[in-house]
């Protein structure tokens, strides 16, 4: 692997992770890394989850006093989180490469178009709702099948569920869909490991990187204006959705 790729992976890593910190959106920049390195796109999906993992822990240890506050009233959404990703990691796994590339275009649109809408989707503040409600319990299964079978734009269709279902300020919102990406991500990487599917070396490129990406991503998010992180995420979508479309 050369210094160039070596460099690219870790600033795919290091955004990723502070993307997802923010809204959502790190898969797109981690799988299209580990595609221009050369890892077949099943191989990529799955590292890209165990890759953002750090990211997310390091986020949701960023936003420990928000989820201290609501940990409680989330179990139920913990729970189908769970359930949802590890149905979805075995969907994938259930696929050939062959198949899988098919799919990944149409996937990565859908992604790009909802990441894109965002600033429409996103959460205003309102009065807290219970987030055990059977609407949430089930947005957030549903949810969570999807980020367990191919994670790009999970952070901000959760952020929009959450948003509908449980209601509450935008970083109490935040702080929740952080806890639970890390909950989806950690229970698919355990299917994927057994199933083989993780590229190593990328892999060990990635993950510090996104956990300080998460981090710093928190820190962003209170700060910083989203719009350019957020059109450059969406940048890096319509490229993969056009370059998998035309090699596919």
């Amino acid at each position: 692997m050369s210094i160039t790729m070596v460099v690219l992976l870790a600033a795919a890593g290091f955004f990723s992770g502070a993307a997802n910190a923010i809204a959502g959106g790190g898969t797109f920049l981690v799988f299209g890394a580990l595609t221009l390195a050369g890892v077949p796109p099943i191989a990529a999906n799955a590292t890209s989850s165990i890759v953002q993992f750090p990211g997310y822990v390091t986020s949701t240890l960023a936003y420990r006093r928000e989820i201290a506050r609501h940990w409680r009233s989330a179990l139920a959404l913990a729970i189908v989180s769970v359930i949802g990703s590890i149905l979805g990691a075995l969907i994938l796994l259930a696929l050939d490469n062959d198949a899988f590339r098919q799919v990944v275009p149409w996937l990565l649109g859908a992604a790009t178009a909802v990441f894109a809408a965002g600033p429409w989707l996103k959460p205003k503040a309102s009065s807290e709702r219970p987030a055990n409600s059977p609407l949430s319990v089930i947005g957030q299964f549903l949810t969570a099948i999807y980020g367990g079978f191919f994670g790009a734009g999970m952070g901000i269709m959760m952020l929009a569920v959450l948003g509908l279902t449980t209601g509450g300020s935008y970083h109490h919102l935040n702080a929740l869909k952080n806890m639970l990406a890390a909950l989806i991500a950690g229970v698919a990487i355990v299917v994927f490991v057994g199933g083989g599917v993780i590229a190593w070396p990328e892999t060990i490129i990635m993950m510090p990187a996104g956990a300080l990406g998460g981090y710093c991503g928190v820190w962003l998010a209170r700060r910083v204006p989203q719009a350019v992180l957020r059109w450059c995420v969406v940048a890096v979508g319509a490229g993969l959705t056009v370059y998998y479309f035309v090699t596919g």
